[in-house]
């Protein structure tokens, strides 16, 4: 995605809790003689704050912290629900003077483990296989908490749904009882105007 050089751009991440996340960036900064995007934007670094909600609904601060032009950052996702992960050059042009545009490279692994190849070739088979094994327990577990999330996310919207349906339910009794009164109060009123003016 493209942002301006002291903009700052925000991207949400649904994430359950426990669960780690990966992300790899890197900036280029636009050449204004060549008319292309560099291949890096030396001198250039990113703010990338991670925040996310809390039990008293407003957000917590997972991760702040200055990067460089490139770079890796990973957090662990402590309560489940929406994540925001904002990125900001560390530019110090003015806000009038830096009208250079930044591209940014982004990739977020959500519940990813990664297995370390160099450790695995050093160990016997017997080993391989465990550590393999163990890789694979982890990513069943993770499996399992984004179940055990889209779960809990599916009875809170059942939850939601439902009340809404009551509410119309409520609603449309309402309506039709005032609905009724009305035609009521208009009969009533009609029989008095025609005794008062003897037509009946």
């Amino acid at each position: 995605f493209h942002i301006g050089e002291r903009e700052e751009k925000c991207i949400i991440e649904d994430i359950p809790t426990d669960t780690l996340v990966v992300g790899n960036y890197k900036v280029q900064r636009w050449d204004i003689h060549k008319h292309d995007f560099l291949e890096s934007a030396p001198g250039l670094g990113m703010f990338v704050t991670v925040t996310s909600p809390s039990d008293i609904s407003k957000l917590q601060v997972l991760l702040s912290k200055l990067y460089g032009p490139q770079g890796t950052f990973s957090f662990t996702s402590y309560l489940s629900g929406e994540h925001i992960i904002c990125f900001q050059s560390n530019s110090t042009r003015f806000a009038v003077t830096a009208g250079s545009k930044l591209r940014i490279h982004l990739d977020i692994r959500v519940g990813e483990h990664f297995l370390d190849e160099s450790a695995i070739q050093a160990k016997d088979k017997v080993n391989e296989v465990n550590v393999r094994l163990e890789h694979l327990i982890e990513q069943i577990h993770h499996v399992t908490r984004e179940q055990d999330y889209e779960r809990e996310r599916e009875e809170k919207f059942r939850k939601t749904s439902e009340e809404t349906n009551s509410n119309i339910l409520w609603w449309a009794i309402v309506q039709t009882l005032i609905l009724i009164s009305v035609g009521i109060w208009q009969i009533k009123s009609l029989r008095d105007f025609f005794i008062a003016k003897k037509l009946v």
